[in-house]
């Protein structure tokens, strides 16, 4: 009888925050939303997709965003998160991860995220390879509290859930 290994899961947490400053494209979770301003950052200051690479990073135990691309580096100057997370999913590909799912919080008083959460699920969903079912994406206010509340900043917090693949060996 041939033993199989017991299915290994690992979920992980990321969490980001960025200011909003004009003369900056708005991007959230690879989507750009037309606003008055962007978020500041040393890439494009996707909040969205820095909190979903750490969650993902976190899961696999691979360290965090500021470790693998960091803002000392010119290399990530104005980047584009997009790529960013793609090198994540190849370095998850490599150890043998597969993403289960992704679930996430947009923090936002302003602009109105809600109708842009299918374009941002779309997005992750084909960055990741995974089901559009399987991302997640809730938008909440800060009810006026603090620099989001004040339409100064906007925050993401993710939870990202993998599973590791086997490969039979004859």
């Amino acid at each position: 009888m041939i033993e199989r290994p017991k299915p290994e899961y690992r979920t992980g947490i990321g969490t980001d925050i960025h200011a909003l400053v004009e003369g900056r494209k708005l991007m959230l979770g690879g989507v750009y939303v037309p606003y008055e301003a962007g978020l500041a950052g040393h890439s494009d200051g996707d909040a969205v997709l820095h909190a979903v690479i750490d969650a993902l990073l976190g899961a696999a135990g691979m360290g965090d965003i500021g470790t693998l691309f960091p803002d000392t580096d010119q290399k990530w100057k104005d980047a584009d998160s997009k790529e960013l997370l793609l090198i994540v999913r190849e370095k998850l590909e490599a150890k043998d991860w597969e993403i289960a799912n992704v679930d996430l919080i947009i923090h936002a008083e302003v602009p109105t995220v809600a109708p842009f959460k299918g374009q941002i699920r779309r997005c992750i969903a084909g960055l990741l390879g995974i089901d559009f079912a399987t991302v997640n994406v809730k938008a909440k206010t800060n009810e006026g509290f603090g620099d989001i509340g004040a339409g100064r900043a906007i925050a993401a917090t993710a939870a990202a859930l993998l599973k590791k693949k086997y490969r039979r060996t004859l």
